[in-house]
Formats: C-alpha cells, structure tokens, sequence
C-alpha cells in the first residue's frame, strides 16, 4: 500500500465485517466494482446488507454473494433477472426493502451529504408508504425517507490519481459517483492509475476526499446483461 493506493483487492476488503452495510455503485451489471465483489466472496464475510439498484444475474456481480449466502438483506429498486435472489426471497432466506429508483439514489445522495431524511411524494398511497411518517406540505402528501450511509462503500471507476480523484466512463458512472460520498470508508477499484496532477481538474467527477482507498484492477470482463439481436432478413 502507498497512501490511498492498495496494492490487491484482498487487503483492500479485508477488514468488512459480518453485518456490515455495503452501498454497491453499478447498474445492472454496467460499471459495478466486480473485482471488490469477487474479493469479498473469497474472504467470505456473512450477513451483509447491501445497497444497490439491483442485484447482478446468477452468476456475476452481487449475484455471486446471493449463491454464496453472504446477503441479509437488500435495499435495492429492482431484483429481476436474478433466479438465486427470487428463491431466495420467497424462501424466506433474504430480507429485501424495495425502494423507488430516485428515492433510492436520494437516499444515498443525502447519506453522502449529511442530511438525515427528506420528504418525497414518490410511494404516497402504496404499500411503500406502510409504517413510514407523512406530512402534509402545501396541501400534498409527502413520505419521509431516511438517509442512507454505509459502512462501506465499493465503486468503480475509469480512472484514478494516487490522491483517489475519480473520472467515470460514460453511462459506467451511473449510481457511483453518489454511492462514492455515502460510505464510511470508499474503495474504488480503477482501470488506470495516473500521477497526481494528471487529471484535468473539470473531468473529475470524485473529490478525493471521499474515497480512502484505491485498487487497480485488470482483464475487464465487461458482460452483457441481456444482448439482443436483429437478423440480416429484419
């Protein structure tokens, strides 16, 4: 390890515990720390709640903590495309809070900022809206959801400088730059390691000051969660 920069994903996770919560950037299986997720499931940590807009397929991504059991509880907005979780969940083995997609990505976006909790009107009236506090304001109906912060939280990114500056990759950013400001401690798993003072200062999408440790990572799989096809006669 020198400063931020560690030197395997096996140290790197190394000190998550039973029971943490884990807020997990990707989404689907677009920009998701599987390197982070990998290391995890070989040091075998039990009891995870995990915080993710879904949770990977069978086989790849936070699907690989499902078939291996490590996962108490989901708060996530989606759980499709996923066999393992549906058995698991009507099984009664895994607990799954469901939340809308903006209330969820909100909810981690003010763990990040330090707001507690915050009025939405999303849910009003559905059965997302069962045990949660309302108020009226102006005349609407609005639910109070509560922030969200993790123990930690695993990202990934395009690129990385040694002070842990990230730059994400097109439609890859989608749920880390926030997912990055939530956790107690960041790791975020980079394809590339610059200098410091490399990075144009107007591409970096996450400060420094939110990610405590950076891993490199190599041989992208890059999987396709769902291909479709058009045939020449179409």
């Amino acid at each position: 390890m020198k400063g931020k920069v560690w030197d395997t994903f096996e140290d790197a996770v190394s000190d998550i515990q039973d029971g943490a919560t884990l807020i997990v950037g990707g989404f689907g299986l677009c920009g998701i720390p599987e390197k982070s997720i990998e290391a995890l499931k070989n040091k075998g940590t039990k009891n995870l709640t995990i915080v993710s807009n879904n949770c990977g397929v069978d086989d790849w991504g936070l699907g690989l903590l499902l078939a291996n059991k490590q996962i108490k509880k989901i708060i996530a907005s989606y759980v499709g495309e996923n066999k393992i979780f549906e058995q698991q969940f009507l099984n009664g083995k895994i607990e799954v809070e469901l939340t809308p997609q903006g209330t969820l990505a909100e909810r981690i976006r003010a763990g990040g900022a330090g707001i507690p909790a915050f009025y939405t009107p999303t849910g009003v009236g559905t059965p997302i809206a069962e045990g949660k506090e309302t108020r009226y304001i102006d005349g609407k109906e609005y639910l109070l959801e509560k922030a969200i912060v993790g123990d930690f939280a695993l990202v990934k990114a395009w690129k990385a400088d040694k002070l842990g500056n990230l730059v994400f990759r097109k439609t890859s950013r989608n749920f880390n730059p926030i997912a990055a400001t939530a956790g107690k401690i960041t790791i975020a798993e980079v394809e590339e390691i610059v200098e410091i003072g490399e990075l144009d200062p107007d591409e970096i999408h996450t400060p420094s000051i939110y990610v405590q440790r950076v891993v490199l990572g190599k041989n992208y799989e890059k999987r396709i969660e769902r291909l479709t096809v058009v045939s020449k006669e179409d």
